[in-house]
Formats: structure tokens, sequence, C-alpha cells
């Protein structure tokens, strides 16, 4: 199995990108390839950009890499509630080119933050907006108080209940 594992924000010290770093190396036997939103970065979406400057290549690189994928798991920062601007803009412009952006691929989604929901109000709104955009939902985590359940030394939940939960979801994969 390929993955294309992204953490939806483009901190250079996201703890998003620890989380799904670390759910994506759960599969077994499974190639995981993490991608760096920064990789990506584009003018800000709007009707003259796209009039000005087309499709352009990093979006379009972006989706082959979604589509040459078997999996996609994507783990959300949230930003007052809603994706990172860093994510919607991306998402914006990739949808511009083809609306099905997650091309009928099996999805873990996950989120986190320091905070005890654990940024639950952006992975409710992303499992919902998913299927529109032709996501297959399989699995979905939120992991409360980052810096209390994970070490970031070694790269793990510390919780055994949570790590267990995490890998249940991530198992959904291979139904």
């Amino acid at each position: 199995m390929n993955i294309v594992a992204f953490a939806a924000s483009s901190s250079t010290k996201s703890i998003n990108k620890k989380l799904v770093s670390y759910a994506a190396n759960l599969v077994n036997d499974a190639s995981v390839e993490i991608l760096d939103l920064n990789d990506y970065e584009l003018p800000l979406f709007s009707a003259d950009k796209e009039a000005e400057l087309g499709k352009p290549d990093l979006a379009k690189q972006f989706l082959e890499k979604l589509g040459s994928s078997d999996a996609i798991m994507i783990s959300f920062a949230e930003h007052n509630g809603s994706y990172t601007a860093a994510f919607k803009n991306l998402f914006d412009w990739c949808s511009r080119i083809n609306p099905k952006i997650y091309q009928n691929k099996p999805m873990i989604l996950l989120a986190t933050s320091p905070g005890a929901r654990g940024a639950a109000t952006i992975l409710s709104t992303a499992i919902n907006s998913m299927p529109h955009f032709s996501g297959e939902v399989k699995g979905s985590f939120s992991l409360p108080n980052f810096y209390d359940n994970f070490d970031v030394e070694n790269n793990e939940i510390t919780d055994d209940e949570l790590a267990a939960t995490l890998k249940k979801e991530v198992e959904k994969l291979y139904l």
C-alpha cells in the first residue's frame, strides 16, 4: 500500500505533522510519503489570479501525488475553528483543476492541538466535507492535549488507550 500523508498546516513545527507521520507508520507493509504543504505554496486563490496564472504546476503536482497513492492520511490543524489558510488555499487551487480532489481514495483523517478538544471542530468539518470531493473517509481520530499525550522525543502517543484507538482507526484502511 502506498500512503500519501500530510499535515494541513504550514508550520515547520507542526504537531499535526508529527501525528500524521506516527499514524501513517502504523500501517503494515506500507510505503509512506509525507508531504509538506510548504512545498506547494501558491498565491492566494482568486478568480483574478486564476485568470492570470491558469492552473499552477504545484497544484497539479499535489493532485498527482494524491492520485498516485492507494490511501491518504491528513492531520488537520485548527485555526479559529476552521482549516488553516495554507491548506484551504491549496485545496481551492486544486479544486479548480479537479473537483474530485481525493480521487476516490480511502482516507484516515486526524487532528490534534494542545487543547482538550484536539481540534475536534475542524476534524468534524473535514469528515463531513471529504465525501463531496471524492474522499472515502474510513476512519478518524482526534488527539487531545498533544503535549500531554505525545512524546515528541520518541515520536509516539504515550496514552495506551489513545494509541490503541488510533491503531484501530488506521486498521480501517484494510476494511
